[in-house]
Parts: structure tokens; sequence; C-alpha cells
């Protein structure tokens, strides 16, 4: 055990924090892989193990305050891209036949669409504008 250089402990310390960082998906672990592969260069220059360990944790510590917290910036992002029902959500349409809190018919997105009113005491006529807050199955929910 004594014929290996320090070195390369910390390459195999860093190989072994890649795996979890590889099965559970945490960044963490990689940001301290990182730091063991800073501290075996520093060992690979001849610094003592006091510089090792000062090293990997200087460098794992400073990855974890700053890219953490960007990373976790972009992760919490809206997608910018709306698809299926989620891009009719807020569009307008043109009432077709009379929308109430019964029912009634649209012309959403250039398709026809059963529609029902929000607020049960509201009727639209038709040619009426009206806004799509939220699609229940195949029916639009307008104000």
């Amino acid at each position: 055990m004594n014929d290996i250089d320090a070195w390369v402990w910390w390459l195999v310390g860093a190989a072994a924090l890649g795996i979890p960082l590889v099965v559970t998906a945490l960044p963490e672990f990689g940001m301290l892989a990182v730091g063991a592969v800073a501290a075996a260069v520093v060992s690979a220059l001849g610094f003592g193990a006091v510089m090792q360990v000062l090293t990997f944790v200087v460098v794992s510590v400073a990855l974890i305050a700053v890219v953490r917290p960007i990373a976790a910036r972009h992760g919490r992002r809206d997608p910018q891209l709306a698809t299926g029902v989620d891009a009719l959500k807020g569009r307008q349409a043109v009432v077709l036949e009379r929308v109430d809190a019964s029912g009634g018919r649209i012309k959403l997105a250039g398709e026809v669409w059963s529609a029902r009113a929000l607020d049960t005491g509201r009727a639209y006529e038709v040619g009426q504008e009206v806004d799509v807050v939220d699609i229940e199955g195949a029916t639009a929910i307008v104000i």
C-alpha cells in the first residue's frame, strides 16, 4: 500500500465519487470528484498531505458554492416552448355556437372545439371573442 503514490489514491477517490454521480444524478458528487482530481494534481506536484486535503476541500466547496446555485437557477426555468393543450391556454377563440355553462362551440387555432364558460352565469354569443383559460379533455374552458 505504501508503494502507490497519493495522487493515484486521489484519482481512485474521484472515480469512486463518479459512480454515485452517474447512479443518482446528483451534481454534487461530480464537484467532489473534481476536487479529488485537483488534489491528485497537487499531490503529483509534490505537495504534502495537508495541501492535498486543503485543495480538495477548497475546490469542492468553491464548486458547490458557485456552480450549484447557477445550475439550480437554470433547472427552475419554465419550458419556453409550450406544446399540446398547454399551447392553447391563454389563446383567443371565436364563438361559433352560443357558449354557456352547459356547452357550445368555438374556433380555436383553426379547429372547432367544444367549449364551456368558466362563469356558470355567463354566456357568449356567436362571433364574440373569448379567452381560453383551460382545457379539460376535448373541451375548452373560456372567459
